[in-house]
Parts: structure tokens; C-alpha cells; sequence
């Protein structure tokens, strides 16, 4: 009969337990076999609630300490050389390293997981790459859920996807050349799955949503012709988006299920029906597992009804679009959020209730589950009759706009003359992308205030002093343009929303980044305005103290809309439109307060790039004129900055140069400045400011290290446009090292400053 199934839970813990015993283990306050103890607990207690839940499907292997994309790489032993790995099992040490670096040895690189928010560590594969299977997790897992009583259903990341992820380090070679070599040892550890007990595995391949190659599409026929012999049964899961002119190629493959994404791509059902093989299982992704609005069930289960009509409940499997990872754990845990906006909410634990809910219905009829029908018929006409999500103003406002909003008064080159003689700023000038360290002090006088443990006038007295500090500091480090730090904002997203109409903020509503870097997305669930100034009284406090350039730091956005959790019953880009009109205001605020320089950051920009390009242009268009909708209302004078991170900027340069930022900063550290091959191809018309310093490591590197980078940044970038900054913020690193790190940088602009102090040196270096 029709079937529940969940394709991964998040493991962070409802309470970040995870991000404490990681955390705790990297400062030496736990070991390993602590650490390993809290991550079986976790594991226990999640497989736990969804059997009582009445998940039928429950996965194994979707527990990570880091990243599945960083175990899938130690499990096929694909070590890069500098860890000095000897071989055999990748112990724990090694396996964190990899991710964070350690010493002298830089970490591996880092990236968004497709159109996501989520980091993932990029496979390093060398020239003659051999695999060996270096960690029995998969089977592991799935004996501890035995043990429980549980029968799970493990999940790795398929070949496909697993090589297609990564990157050849020291050779020209492509990773999907390397197949061959690592098939062996999925078929090893696929034999072991099957010895130890399990049915079947899923093997995610959400590289099917994408415009592939012919060698992607030979790599799928290839591996599964090889897999699906093994005698365990192999769901395929495709997510994120619709498989399109890929849904010949999935059909085709010889495995035994196919998942495919209901929520990205509705208009996908029909079509895979029609394809589908009589002996082939169907999971249909219905419930959104990337949102945390309540499904509604009603609609929903029309779509359910017309699948189960098609193939018939044996073959059917009622699932989240795609793993739950990108959602809080448990709404239940929100005591403080307004009873009527908690009512259309549904967090990981709520989905898969729903999950259970539809998949019931399916078998036994919407009388069965009548009363979770009718809750969330309830939910969904209280929130479409809402005023509280409708703002004529704004509206009135969005209308509006005109071509003459998005446009700058002069030319770049004008614009820099003016900059220039304003800022007096040397060549090769440094700087900070914003925050500094939030320690412990910082994040107690924030409690403290929010409990009401301290009044207003307190807590300010306590900003000002570390402002005070953070600007003197900067000075004595010989900083050229600083920031204010950022002490009074717990996030560069929550922050806004906190002072934003339309948004809504909850209190254990964590999700996973990367590593134990946790971020709790507002909840965007009306038409957005800005009430009030948001960040003018700390720009102008710290400008105050100094006489050097200040630069006011805010959020762009698209960042805002990528990294909240979106109303979906309006497009996005209207959305968005509503938040560049809302900081706009809060740019020209800065400006007539004598803010010079203003940083919007948008390193969401790129991860909100379509995964098919057919469909990018439409969303590049929009997204770039809600920046330059939000900066545009500025002088000449002013200079208008921007970062991006973590992402790859080489097919979409034309949109990052139509931004019209007049510096732009971005991460480059990790990769060994090769994301600077973008800027050899298309030649960018403002400033760069490459990151020397990779900020998510605790490794602090030397001031040779970073000459060597910056060396590499001018040979493809004219000297009199190089900024010199870190790759992101500064708020996760301790305070040692990031003095020390900054005066490293200091000391190398000014070395590479003195070195072409003559005019004559000042063009394109080769």
C-alpha cells in the first residue's frame, strides 16, 4: 500500500545539540568518543520520532558531524595528499581538518549545494586517483537503527552527482573520468548494505535536474548498469528541480524506484506517469521540505489521488520534495510566535505529519484523517483572508518605480574621480567585510537585554564600548577604511528582519549552513516596508570616532530573500522589490548621514540562479534591479560596495557587472584565487577585492601566504583596482587570531604598496 517516506531529517538536534558537542570537541572540552556518543544519541532519537510519527521510509545515513558530501569523500577514501593521510580509516581528526583546515594546511573548498543555502566541501581529485572504501558509516548506521528496532533505508549521494560535485586539483582531467575507479567501491559498499540487512538504498542524484552533458548522461547509464546488478533494490532521488528533457534518461536507468521533486516542478507528474516503467516504485515529493508553510492538504492530496490512480498504491511513496535538512526541526518548540502566524507554519516534524497524513488518505480515505484535513483547510483560508499580509502602501509604492531608480547619476569612471578625491584612499587599500567577533561577552549582553535582564541604556553603554574599541583597534592595525563591527546584530539577515514590517522571527527556527554554522531565517509573510532607520545610529557613532572613511554595512536584497523564509503566495521577485524599496531608504539614510562608503552584501546573489538556463534570464533581470534599485538613490561620491561568497561567478559575470557596484568583494582564498579566472575571460570594468584570508578556518595565515595570493590576483586584475580584504565577516573567529591575521594582510598590502609605488607599474602585471 501507498507508503510515507522521508528522504533525510535534519541533524543539528531541535536545541543545536550538535553545534555544542562539535563545537566542544574542536575546543578540547570533549573527545571523540564523546562526540561520537551525541551523534548516536541524535541519530536515535530522530529515527525514533518518525517511526512514531508513521514514517514508513525513514533514512540512515543522512546524519553528518560536518557534510554528506565531505563523508561521501571519506568513504571513498579520496583523501587529498596534504591531510598526510597513510590510508585505511579516516578517523575523525582527519575528516575535520579536511573541512576546516588545521595548521599549516589549508581546508578543502566550500560551495553552495545547488540552489541552496548549504555549504558543501568540494572532492579534491588528483592526477591517478585511486578510492578505497575508508569508512563503514552507511552500515553503521543502518545496524544502529536495526538494533532500535528501526528498519531504515540508507542514503548515499550517487556517483553521478559525487564526481560531478567535484574538482580536478592538479590535473586538466575531468572528475566524471574517474567513474571507472570509483564504481568498485560503491558496489562495495552497496554489497555490505545488503549483507548487513537492507532492502534498499537511495542514491540522490539531483544532478538530473540540470542541463547535462552527453558524458553525464553515458556516466548514469554506465554506473547503473553496474549498481543496479548487485541485488539491492536503488531508489533514485532527483530534486530541487523538474527532470525535463532528463526524464528519457531516468526512465531508462535500471534501478527499482524514482523520486522526483512535486514542489520545484508540479507540472513534471503527467509526464513521468506516462514514462514510467510497470515495475518501477514512485516517490512523489508533495510536501515542500526547502519552506516551513503548512501544505495544503486538500489541494495536495488531488495530486496524490491522481498518482495513486495512475500506478496504484503499491507502487506509490508519499515523500518531502527533497531532505529536510533545509528546515527547522519542531514548531512545537515555538512558545513565543504569534498563535495566528504559527498556525499556517509546519516545521520538519509537522511536514512529515503531513507526509503520514496524505499517504493515510491515500490508503484509507480523507475520513481517516479528517480532522488534519480540516486543520489545515482552516490554516490555509485564515491566512489567504489576512489583512496582516497585505500593505496598500507598499503596493502603490511597487508601481512606482521607473527606469530613473535604477540608475546611477554618472558612469563608473566618473563616479571613481569622485570617490577618489573624497575617500583619498592608497592603492591596494584594506578593509573588513564587516563584523567582527562575536564573543561570548557580546552574545551574553545581547541576552541579557532581550530577557530584560539589562535596560536600554545599558546595553548601548556596552555597544558603544566595543565599537569604541573595534574602531581603535582597526586604526592601530593600519586599517584604511573600517566598519563599526557589527555587535549589536546576532545576524546579517535576522538582524533586518527584526526591523522590517512583513517579517516575522522565530525563536528555534535553526538550519544548517555549514559545519556548526547555524542560521535561523526570518519569516517573510507580508508586504515589506521599513518603519523606521535600521543601522544609521551605529554607522554615524563609529564615524565619529575616527577620522577615516566608515564604511555603513547592510544586507542586499536578494540575500534577504534567499536566506528567509519566503511567502509563497506572491512571486519572489515581488518580494524582492519590496525589500530593495525598504533599504533603499535605509542607503540614502547613510549617504545624508555622512556615510561615504555603504557595503550592501549579496553573496546570495548567485544561489538564486535557476539550475536551468533556460529559466536564468528572467530571474538575473530581476535580481539585479532590486540592487540597483536599493543603491541607486545615491551621489556620485558615494561608493557603493558589495560581497559575494562561496559561489561560481564565471556564467554570470555580465549580471554581476551590470550591478554597478563600485568595488566588489569576494571569496577566492579557498580556491587558490582560481575563482579570479572568471575576471581573465570578462574583463570587470570596477573594483575587486579578491579575499586573501579564508575566514572559515582557524588557521591564521602568514604575510607571504597572502602576498602569494594577491600576487596571483594582480596578474589578472589592474593593481589600481585590487582591494584588500578577507573573504567573508569576521563574527566566528576569535579575536587572537583575527588580530593577527589582519596584521598579516596590513603588512602585505603595504609591501606590495611600497613595491609599485612607481606610476609605471600601475597596469595589467604580464
Amino acid at each position: 500500500m501507498t507508503r510515507a517516506a522521508n528522504l533525510g531529517f535534519p541533524r543539528i538536534g531541535a536545541k543545536r545539540e550538535l553545534k555544542r558537542a562539535t563545537e566542544a570537541y574542536w575546543k578540547g572540552a570533549i573527545d571523540a568518543s564523546d562526540l561520537h556518543a551525541k551523534g548516536a544519541e541524535l541519530r536515535a532519537r530522530h529515527w525514533m520520532l518518525q517511526n512514531k510519527l508513521g514514517v514508513e521510509v525513514i533514512p540512515c545515513n543522512d546524519f553528518s558531524f560536518y557534510d554528506q558530501v565531505l563523508d561521501m569523500t571519506v568513504m571513498l577514501g579520496a583523501v587529498p595528499e596534504r591531510f598526510e593521510h597513510p590510508g585505511g580509516d579516516v578517523d575523525i581528526h582527519v575528516y575535520f581538518a579536511m573541512a576546516r583546515g588545521s595548521g599549516s594546511v589549508r581546508a578543502m573548498e566550500m560551495t553552495k549545494w545547488f540552489d541552496t543555502n548549504y555549504h558543501y566541501i568540494v572532492p579534491e581529485f588528483r592526477d591517478r586517483q585511486r578510492f578505497a572504501l575508508s569508512s563503514r558509516k552507511p552500515v553503521s548506521e543502518f545496524e544502529e537503527a536495526k538494533a532500535l528496532g528501526i528498519e531504515t533505508r540508507p542514503v548515499l549521494i550517487g556517483p553521478v552527482t559525487f564526481l560531478t560535485l567535484g574538482k580536478a586539483s592538479d590535473s586538466g582531467r575531468e572528475p566524471l573520468s574517474l567513474l571507472e575507479s570509483v564504481l568498485p567501491v560503491y558496489r562495495e559498499i552497496l554489497s555490505e548494505l545488503r549483507l548487513a540487512g537492507a532492502d534498499w538504498v537511495q542514491l540522490d542524484e539531483p544532478v538530473l535536474g540540470l542541463d547535462i552533458s552527453p558524458a553525464q548522461r553515458a556516466a548514469f547509464q554506465t554506473a547503473y548498469a553496474e549498481l543496479g546488478s548487485i541485488g539491492i533494490k536503488i531508489l533514485v532521488a532527483s530534486y530541487f528541480e523538474g527532470l525535463r528533457d532528463n526524464l528519457e534518461l531516468a526512465m531508462s536507468l535500471p534501478v527499482h524506484g524514482l523520486h522526483v521533486d512535486l514542489v520545484s516542478a508540479p507540472e513534471q507528474l503527467d509526464p513521468v506517469l506516462d514514462e514510467l516503467p510497470n515495475d518501477r516504485v514512485l516517490s512523489i515529493g508533495v510536501v515542500n521540505g526547502r519552506n516551513i508553510w503548512r501544505t495544503k492538504l486538500s489541494a495536495t492530496f488531488e495530486t496524490v489521488s491522481h498518482a495513486h490512480e495512475r500506478i496504484g498504491g503499491e507502487r506509490l511513496e508519499i515523500a518531502p520534495s527533497c531532505s529536510l535538512l533545509h528546515t527547522p526541526v519542531d514548531l512545537d518548540n515555538e512558545r513565543r510566535l504569534d498563535p495566528l502566524l504559527k498556525s499556517w507554519l509546519a516545521f520538519s516534524k509537522q511536514k512529515l505529519a503531513e507526509v503520514v497524513a496524505l499517504a493515510t488518505a491515500a490508503r484509507d480515505g480523507r475520513r481517516a484523517v479528517l480532522d488534519a484535513f480540516r486543520r489545515s483547510d482552516e490554516s490555509a483560508q485564515s491566512r489567504a483572508q489576512s489583512e496582516r499580509t497585505f500593505n496598500p502602501d507598499v503596493r502603490r509604492r511597487i508601481a512606482s518605480i521607473g527606469s530613473a531608480d535604477l540608475q546611477r547619476e554618472s558612469e563608473f569612471a566618473n563616479r571613481r574621480e569622485r570617490q577618489r578625491a573624497a575617500c583619498a584612499l592608497p592603492i591596494f587599500p584594506t578593509t573588513t567585510i564587516g563584523s567582527f567577533p562575536q564573543t561570548p561577552e557580546v552574545r551574553r549582553a545581547r541576552a541579557a537585554f532581550r530577557r530584560g535582564d539589562t535596560d536600554e541604556e545599558q546595553y548601548e553603554v556596552f555597544l558603544r564600548g566595543a565599537v569604541a574599541e573595534t574602531v581603535r583597534m582597526q586604526e592601530e592595525i593600519g586599517l584604511d577604511v573600517l566598519v563599526h563591527g557589527e555587535f549589536e546584530r546576532n545576524d546579517m539577515v535576522e538582524y533586518f528582519g527584526e526591523h522590517l514590517e512583513g517579517f516575522a522571527i522565530t525563536q528555534h527556527g535553526w538550519v544548517q549552513s555549514f559545519g556548526s554554522r547555524y542560521v535561523k531565517p526570518p519569516v517573510i509573510f507580508g508586504d515589506v516596508s521599513r518603519p523606521a532607520p535600521m543601522t544609521i545610529k551605529w554607522s554615524v557613532y563609529a564615524q565619529s570616532l575616527t577620522d577615516r572613511p566608515m564604511k555603513g554595512m547592510l544586507t542586499g536584497p536578494v540575500t534577504i530573500l534567499q536566506w528567509s523564509f519566503v511567502r509563497d503566495d506572491q512571486p519572489r521577485s515581488q518580494t524582492c522589490r519590496q525589500i530593495a524599496l525598504a533599504m533603499r531608504d535605509e542607503v540614502c539614510d547613510l549617504e545624508r548621514a555622512g556615510i561615504c562608503i555603504i557595503q550592501i552584501d549579496e553573496p546570495a546573489l548567485r544561489e538564486g540562479l535557476p539550475l536551468r538556463h533556460a529559466d536564468r534570464d528572467a530571474y538575473l533581470q530581476w535580481a539585479v534591479e532590486s540592487f540597483r534599485l536599493t543603491v541607486c538613490g545615491v551621489r556620485d561620491e558615494t561608493q557603493i560596495h558589495t560581497h559575494m561568497c562561496y559561489s561560481n561567478f564565471n556564467d554570470i559575470m555580465a549580471s554581476i557587472a551590470s550591478l554597478d557596484a563600485d568595488v566588489i568583494s569576494i571569496e577566492a582564498s579557498r580556491s587558490d584565487m582560481e575563482l579570479l579566472d572568471a575576471f581573465v575571460d570578462f574583463e570587470y570594468p570596477n573594483e575587486i577585492g579578491p579575499g586573501i584570508w579564508d575566514i572559515h578556518s582557524p588557521r591564521v595565515p602568514s604575510p607571504e601566504e597572502i602576498r602569494k595570493l594577491l600576487s596571483k590576483a594582480v596578474e589578472v586584475i589592474p593593481c589600481e583596482k585590487i582591494w584588500v580584504n578577507p573573504d567573508c565577516g569576521l563574527k566566528t573567529r576569535a579575536w587572537p587570531e583575527v588580530l593577527e591575521s589582519l596584521q598579516h594582510m596590513v603588512q602585505a598590502a603595504r609591501e606590495l604598496r611600497n613595491e609599485r609605488m612607481d606610476p609605471s607599474a600601475h597596469g595589467r602585471a604580464g
